[in-house]
């Protein structure tokens, strides 16, 4: 029995003296209080401990575990080629063309009657359209109808084979020209020539002695007039195509009109193409 006893005892010494294998859970364990006490941390639990991350809007701290799965996903979406926050779609700029018409209710065509020019080929004076009760707008636009296969070959590419090759195309029409800005004037392809000089006063291009000759080289000029009545002397000096229209012969207006716009097309394919015409 005292063999059992002392074999006993040194059993003990050596099981007390014997190293203890290492644990992060019984360091942790032993750290606990010391080292994460102020910052409330659980160093025993898991992933599944983690509360998940407050809602947006309250205040909160958000676990690391979160942040890390954030940063994961944010990576997948650049390495997919897909943008995190897509930007927003720039401002198209207008194509439609811009012609200028005379502010003056005496000037043959202007805002009062251009629609029924341009657009219905056939003239009627401002004074009837005023008459008639017609109520003057600041703009207008009128919708030209084209033929899409003669449209395409003025371009200079083929047209597609559609069952319906009749096009519309809108054209701004403006009698106040210093409410446009820069993007808008590189728009207008035409210009009515009242006469009077005065008419381009603040335009860009103008010389300084008032001549509008600068000016009829980035827009084509036209002055309408009844036939048989002098030319103005001022648009017999500039680069002004001449349009004539009768006073009791509404059958000859669509062909004053079509020259209008032959003119005109051929200025736009010379000097605008960027245009919609």
């Amino acid at each position: 029995s005292g063999i059992k006893v002392e074999f006993g005892k040194q059993w003990y010494q050596r099981r007390v003296r014997a190293p203890k294998s290492y644990s992060r859970y019984d360091q942790e364990r032993f750290r606990a209080e010391k080292d994460t006490d102020e910052f409330k941390i659980d160093t025993l639990g898991g992933f599944a401990s983690m509360k998940k991350p407050n809602a947006p809007g309250s205040s909160g701290p958000v676990s690391s575990g979160n942040r890390s799965s954030s940063h994961v996903q944010q990576k997948e979406r650049q390495g997919s080629g897909r943008p995190v926050a897509q930007a927003k779609n720039p401002k198209r700029e207008s194509k439609t063309p811009i012609v200028i018409v005379p502010a003056s209710i005496s000037s043959l065509i202007n805002l009062y009657n251009v629609r029924d020019f341009l657009q219905d080929n056939r003239f009627v004076t401002a004074q009837e359209k005023e008459k008639q009760g017609y109520q003057k707008h600041s703009e207008v636009t009128i919708s030209r109808k084209r033929d899409l296969v003669k449209m395409n070959a003025l371009r200079g590419h083929a047209a597609p084979v559609t069952e319906n090759q009749i096009v519309t195309v809108p054209y701004r029409i403006v009698d106040n020209p210093l409410r446009l800005d820069r993007k808008d004037w590189d728009r207008v392809v035409a210009v009515f020539v009242a006469g009077p000089g005065w008419q381009f006063k603040g335009w860009p291009g103008l010389m300084p002695d008032g001549n509008p000759v600068n000016i009829f080289t980035r827009m084509k000029a036209f002055h309408l007039k009844f036939e048989g009545l002098p030319t103005d002397k001022n648009v017999l000096k500039w680069d002004v195509t001449v349009l004539t229209v009768s006073k009791n012969k509404r059958h000859l207006d669509s062909v004053c009109a079509l020259k209008f716009w032959e003119e005109l097309d051929r200025f736009i394919v010379k000097n605008k193409r960027h245009l919609r015409f």
